[in-house]
């Protein structure tokens, strides 16, 4: 190996584990995405370590065990493998259904979930789709079915399907829409929330480097500022909140209770202009042109 590469880099030790692999066998679960362009998918645990690389291998292939390598010995059809660059990978479905099943965290689950329809590498009806042809009976499939329902298309960070769980599961309020842009009554681009619940005006956004990068033109404008002239509620869920979530709850029916004694705004509507191309679901997405997809998808090319 060249002395500059990093041992550590996600994509090196993917190679590294693939070279054990017999023949019928392919890499999966995190792994599998990330080699399939899942950025998000770094094998990092919570507190930061790594975790080992998943390898898919039937249960008549026998492979020694190996530091930074975990064997999933279970069946393993010949259609479940596909190669990227390469590589054999599971599905993306399968990869999705495995680190699902091997996810006790719903938070964790549903964010992963929403990360690989990000990147467009599966969408929410193939998960289930293979978990019902494929996995049915299998140990934590549970798992699976329980994420599923709270999962969306078209969230833009990892830390968004966490509020939105927080805002639904803990706070006990309505389930809110996730990105949905915001135009004026002449068809202008206003902004585009993370979270909007339509019904109060309550909009929610996680404070991180992501709004930075995606958003540029709304956080110049000041989008507390903004929010306020169209006649919403924001509340900003920030890190801190991920260790006391106590605060963000109080702060969010606060949001609430100030939006209910108001009538709702007339400055800004949900119906889309002809001229907007909807890039909300991931077969919306994959239908687009190279061209479509460089001016309307910039936030998956940042991410990447």
């Amino acid at each position: 190996m060249p002395s500059h590469v990093d041992p550590r880099a996600a994509e090196q030790r993917i190679v590294e584990a693939a070279v054990r692999l017999p023949s019928g066998g392919a890499v999966t679960g995190w792994a599998g995405l990330r080699w399939g362009g899942g950025a998000y998918f770094g094998g990092h645990d919570p507190a930061g370590g790594h975790l080992p690389v998943p390898l898919a291998l039937d249960n008549h292939r026998k492979l020694r065990p190996q530091p930074g390598v975990e064997l999933c010995e279970e069946f393993l059809a010949v259609d479940d493998i596909t190669r990227v660059d390469g590589l054999p990978v599971t599905v993306h479905p399968r990869s999705v259904c495995r680190i699902l099943r091997t996810t006790p965290s719903l938070e964790r689950r549903v964010a992963a979930l929403d990360m690989a329809a990000f990147y467009d590498l599966c969408s929410l009806q193939e998960v289930l789709d293979y978990a019902r042809a494929r996995l049915a009976g299998r140990p934590h499939v549970t798992r699976i079915w329980s994420a599923l329902p709270h999962a969306s298309e078209n969230s833009w960070s990892p830390r968004e399907p966490v509020m939105r769980l927080i805002w639904t599961r803990v706070a006990g309020l309505p389930e809110p829409l996730v990105n949905v842009p915001l135009f004026d009554r002449w068809g202008s681009h206003l902004v585009t929330p993370d979270l909007l619940d339509p019904a109060t005006g309550v909009v929610g956004e996680y404070d991180g480097a992501q709004h930075g990068e995606l958003r540029p033109r709304e956080r110049d404008l000041g989008r507390e500022e903004l929010y306020r002239d169209l006649g919403l509620e924001l509340v900003t869920m920030v890190s801190a909140d991920n260790r006391d979530r106590d605060g963000f709850v109080r702060r969010l029916r606060s949001a609430y209770d100030r939006a209910s004694r108001r009538p709702r705004s007339a400055a800004w509507t949900l119906q889309q202009p002809h001229w907007w191309v909807d890039t909300s679901t991931v077969a919306r997405r994959r239908a687009l042109d190279e061209e479509q997809r460089r001016v309307w998808l910039r936030r998956q090319q940042v991410a990447a």
